[in-house]
């Protein structure tokens, strides 16, 4: 299951344990993905908080958490490549994060809503 956030992070969900990272729709927006900033193994991240930031080279954006709990995981490849969220951002997520509250996925957008929020943003 993934879920979505009006600015664009997703929350793709294995059980207990949500990858996290930009959409499809965001990455083709910010275009060549420069540098990303994200948060190390054991921080704690609130869900509607800022957790680090993405710069390409055309913008910088804040990321926000969809979920909250603990960073089990930073994607590393990503400080080395962070071009990789432009070829694949469903695979390459930024943060893994082990949700300490699931039912927050309630608030979050589904892939219907979030494409019709796609689609009206392009007009």
């Amino acid at each position: 299951m993934i879920k979505y956030l009006p600015s664009h992070e997703y929350a793709r969900v294995e059980g207990n344990i949500a990858y996290v990272g930009i959409s499809p729709y965001a990455a083709a927006q910010l275009g060549n993905v420069v540098y990303v900033d994200m948060p190390e193994q054991g921080d704690d991240v609130t869900a509607g908080e800022d957790f680090g930031a993405i710069e390409s080279v055309k913008a910088a954006s804040d990321l926000f958490a969809p979920v909250s709990g603990a960073v089990i995981e930073a994607n590393e490849e990503l400080i080395d490549n962070p071009r990789l969220v432009n070829e694949d951002p469903l695979n390459h997520w930024i943060i893994k994060v082990e949700m300490t509250d699931p039912s927050e996925l309630d608030a979050l957008l589904d892939q219907e809503a979030y494409d019709a929020l796609c689609a009206a943003e392009k007009h």
